[in-house]
């Protein structure tokens, strides 16, 4: 199998190439810069430029690119930013894939369960309707971007990522500092849901939606064991041997990263089920968070 991954370098992209290439597929990085991979496709979202040359013969395409959402504070022009990075990208490479003579059989073109805003306690699933504040605005505009690969016939999947869970880089590692300096524990009051996965998990699931040729539209990629924020709290704890009964308070987070940003990334409440993996037999192989931390962060301490 052939595939061409775009955010080849993050977390994700880099995880998922290493599988890939493992398995023995072939893996062209779609890049911005001058690489020493042959295989490597040059693009440039901004000018709305890439080498369709550079996508003959891919069996799958994998859009990953985007810039951060949570590692600055949200001005106006960061947030332009976090918008236009995902739909002009996004565009470019459903456009280019709908103009081709033969295209990639399948596009899987990230998402998040961000598009579900805040439901509260309430458990959604594909069929959910979306929210209506900033981050779920992103997460419809990214997936409506890709409508020319869709009109075009193009099989396309919207992996819906939860926070994934890694040893380097992630959510998990801004969450864990607190508790290796022994001042651990919830976000506020600890009841908001968390919905997440293991980066393996992440993985595998993308490499399924590549290979599993029934199934396109929005996919949860969540485990199906979410949990409150002081569950979270409380498991990183047991993880890690340290303590997780003190809170950072809300108006503090609030203050240091912005109300916007704290409440939708910090005290958002999503419990997420992922109905479509989960009826198309995939399984989870940390489906718990004990043992997914367990997993992810081994022995360290």
């Amino acid at each position: 199998m052939d595939v061409a991954i775009t955010g080849a370098s993050g977390l994700i992209g880099t995880a998922l190439g290493g599988s890939l290439r493992e398995a023995g597929h072939t893996v062209r990085p779609v890049v911005r810069r001058a690489s020493d991979d042959p295989l490597a496709v040059r693009w440039d979202p901004a000018a709305g430029t890439i080498d369709a040359g550079g996508l003959d013969g891919v069996d799958a395409v994998v859009h990953l690119a985007g810039a951060g959402i949570g590692d600055r504070r949200w001005s106006a022009d960061r947030k332009r930013e976090i918008l236009e990075s995902r739909t002009r990208g996004t565009d470019l490479v459903a456009r280019t894939l709908a103009a081709m003579a033969s295209p990639a059989a399948v596009l899987v073109s990230a998402s998040a369960i961000g598009f579900y805003g805040d439901p509260g306690d309430e458990v959604v699933t594909e069929l959910s309707p979306p929210g209506d504040d900033f981050v779920a605005g992103i997460v419809q505009a990214w997936e409506a971007a890709a409508e020319p690969a869709v009109d075009a016939g193009i099989r396309t999947v919207f992996p819906r990522l939860a926070p994934v869970l890694a040893r380097e880089g992630g959510i998990l590692g801004r969450m864990a500092l607190p508790f290796r300096l022994f001042a651990g524990g919830p976000f506020g009051s600890g009841r908001q849901w968390m919905s997440w996965v293991t980066l393996d998990d992440a993985v595998a699931a993308l490499r399924f939606l590549i290979e599993r040729d029934d199934i396109e539209g929005p996919v949860n990629v969540a485990s199906p064991e979410p949990v409150t924020n002081r569950e979270m709290a409380d498991a990183i704890g047991r993880a890690l041997h340290r303590p997780s009964a003190l809170p950072a308070p809300a108006f503090a987070l609030r203050l240091v990263l912005g109300r916007g940003r704290a409440d939708s990334l910090l005290f958002v409440s999503q419990r997420v089920r992922p109905d479509v993996l989960m009826g198309a037999g995939f399984a989870f192989a940390h489906p718990d968070i004990d043992g997914a931390l367990a997993a992810t962060l081994g022995g360290d301490a």
